[in-house]
């Protein structure tokens, strides 16, 4: 059996077409050069190559590039990118290119499902996908008789508490691998001049199988419950809350997807998770995780320079360089901190804070797109690409999201805890207490007002715009405020 190349995301026992199949790995400094990363994010994925080729079936080749790895003839399952994807077919020694695997619904699926339709939207494709896997449902019905259980989901975080108060998942417990990752770290930037962002810290996501599983694991039997209910809210005690912390392993390819929307459903038809809960969370796996994979490769490779808004100001020095400490506004302030100190938020403040700041500055989605990319431990092209083009900066227009995801403090102050004790008040606009996202959300509107005005959806707020009677100062007030953290 020819020997199988695995990319540093392809990592678990579904790449292989047996457990005996010889493996390449390589780890290509090349990569780390290209962009500024994330330390952790480069530390995790160093560590999970590492640990794989613990294995005697695993060759592990360390080379500036991938080219110069290859001496012997391989398969490879079909890359997560574009770039990726064109390199394997011009290296000589790729015998063949195999279907992707590590995701549920095969391309052909999808585009079956795709064809004809004018706008392609998450909820459409989950039901799909639900039906043609066979995935929480009681003979052809949806278990519980709706297949979207938000009604009962997404509340506000309980009133007065710091923590939820579930277990936290396992600890990571670094070895003689993560203590030669760190060095190697330490010496491409002292002696070859490879950069990062964020701060190194204890390694905090699995690298190996059997800690993805473990994390699996507990997640189902003590965190799995409360997730549904507080999938949406944030305390700035909490910054876990009940959110899996699966997506890295699952994005390094430890978890076949499949086998965790399995696990959860188990949970839900033995009485020990409550159904609301684990339709999100499969929600979020075979519904939005696979949409966001298909979009990448179904809508054209220029899709990534969408800017349908004309958002065209670069990242502020502040944000680009994980500067928490520099920011006021005590949500984002926070928000960036867990970023520059984890390499993860979840995906409200990701959306909510982070994109909704973003997208109310008009900063150029691309560099956006680029900043999620490298600085989250999760983060790739493919995860990105439409999550942040298209949703986060609805810079393609509504071609994968009905609206803007803009909001403005009300919002935050409502699903958080970070406004009491924030110098800003979520109901002022206009003035040295103004919340940056209140304000940030009207000169949003009133930018873009041309714009949005044929989408149904916008027409209550650009209402509302229409009768502030401080319009012109805000808008004012947010051309001085400029790049400055807020």
């Amino acid at each position: 059996m020819t020997r199988r190349w695995l990319f540093a995301d392809q990592l678990g026992p579904h790449f292989l077409d047996s457990p005996g199949q010889e493996v390449l790995l390589v780890e290509s400094k090349a990569v780390f050069r290209r962009r500024a990363f994330h330390r952790q994010k480069a530390h995790l994925i160093l560590s999970a190559l590492r640990h794989r080729a613990e294995d005697d079936r695993v060759r592990l080749v360390r080379a500036e590039t991938y080219a110069e790895a290859m001496t012997e003839p391989v398969t490879v399952c079909h890359p997560t990118s574009r770039a990726a994807r064109d390199l394997v077919h011009r290296l000589p020694a790729v015998e063949e290119v195999l279907p992707p695997r590590g995701f549920v619904t095969a391309p052909a699926d999808f585009t079956t499902w795709a064809h004809g339709r004018g706008h392609l939207r998450m909820e459409d494709f989950y039901r799909d996908a639900r039906q043609r896997h066979g995935i929480l449902l009681d003979g052809d019905e949806p278990a519980g008789g709706k297949w979207n259980l938000d009604a009962d989901n997404r509340e506000p975080p309980p009133r007065g508490a710091d923590r939820l108060g579930v277990p936290p998942p396992p600890a990571i417990v670094e070895d003689e691998i993560d203590q030669g990752v760190r060095a190697d770290l330490d010496r491409w930037e002292r002696e070859d001049g490879i950069e990062f962002v964020g701060r190194d810290g204890p390694r905090l996501f699995p690298a190996t199988r059997a800690e993805a599983l473990a994390r699996l694991r507990h997640f189902v039997a003590h965190r799995l419950p409360t997730f549904g209910p507080y999938e949406d809210a944030m305390l700035a005690g909490d910054p876990l809350m009940s959110h899996s912390l699966l997506s890295a392993a699952m994005n390094l390819g430890l978890l076949d997807p499949l086998e965790v929307v399995e696990s959860a459903e188990q949970a839900y038809r033995s009485g020990d998770a409550p159904l609301a809960s684990v339709e999100g969370f499969v929600r979020q796996i075979i519904g939005w995780r696979d949409f966001i994979w298909h979009l990448y490769w179904y809508f054209e490779p220029g899709y990534r320079a969408s800017n349908e808004l004309r958002a065209r100001r670069e990242l502020p020095r502040w944000f680009a360089d994980l500067d928490a400490d520099a920011v006021d506004a005590r949500c984002l302030s926070d928000v960036l901190a867990g970023v520059r100190d984890r390499g993860w938020v979840h995906h409200i403040p990701r959306l909510m804070v982070l994109g909704n700041y973003a997208m109310q500055r008009g900063w150029r989605p691309g560099a956006v797109s680029d900043w999620f990319h490298r600085c989250f431990v999760d983060g790739y092209e493919w995860v990105m690409t439409a999550n942040v083009i298209g949703m986060s900066q609805y810079a393609d227009a509504g071609r994968m999201s009905t609206k803007p995801y803009a909001s403005g403090g009300a919002y935050i102050n409502r699903m958080s805890d970070y406004c009491g004790g924030c110098r800003y008040d979520p109901k002022v606009r206009v003035g040295d207490h103004a919340c940056p996202y209140t304000a940030g959300y009207w000169a949003f509107l009133a930018r873009n007002e041309p714009k949005l005005a044929g989408n149904h959806r916008m027409r209550q707020p650009l209402n509302g715009l229409r009768r502030l009677a401080d319009v012109d100062a805000l808008v004012e007030q947010e051309k001085a405020r400029g790049s400055r953290a807020p």
